[in-house]
């Protein structure tokens, strides 16, 4: 039991160093993140699209 509890406030020495973002830059970045990936999702979603197109005129 002497091992978690040494466990449990290492852990919570290391929790005390981490450099949290503050909430307006937390906001920021998942904006950023929500954005970039339906910009992604919508490239690959016109790749296959153009793709798609493409095999079927081809193969008729």
């Amino acid at each position: 039991m002497g091992k978690v509890v040494a466990y449990l406030q290492d852990v919570m020495k290391e929790m005390k160093k981490v450099s949290w973002p503050t909430r307006r830059e937390l906001i920021n970045n998942t904006i950023i993140t929500v954005l970039s990936s339906f910009a992604l999702a919508m490239f690959i979603y016109g790749a296959d699209w153009v793709i798609s197109n493409a095999l079927e005129i081809i193969y008729g």
